[in-house]
């Protein structure tokens, strides 16, 4: 594959997963406002969020999106402003990725495992 095709997807996919970001946020933020107005506390949140395949399913998109989103964004920084590119570049992304899926996975695993 093309040095520039593949830029190309690399953007498509960050844009993308801007946009689920955008409206994962917009229903966590909802969510929130609706369990405090209703007088939630957060250990009746996690009750309801705990074994909840609703829950673990959005959660999980809401990582896979910034799993996705983060890194290519710092991707193109560490290109832009530190010089690094090829293997180094990549392995940085992946390395990013990876650390962002493992870290959310567990956070994950805490509300709804």
């Amino acid at each position: 594959m093309s040095t520039a095709r593949r830029e190309t997807r690399l953007a498509l996919a960050q844009r993308a997963s801007a946009a689920i970001l955008a409206l994962c946020t917009l229903i966590h933020l909802a969510t929130i406002v609706y369990a405090i107005r209703g007088g939630l506390s957060a250990g009746e949140i996690l009750e309801r969020t705990r074994s909840s395949i609703a829950a673990a399913a959005f959660y999980g998109l809401f990582l896979a999106a910034v799993a996705v989103h983060a890194p290519l964004g710092l991707r193109n920084v560490a290109r832009e402003w530190l010089g690094l590119h090829g293997r180094a570049l990549e392995a940085l992304t992946v390395a990013l990725a990876v650390l962002l899926l493992v870290l959310g996975g567990r956070a994950l695993w805490a509300v709804v495992g």
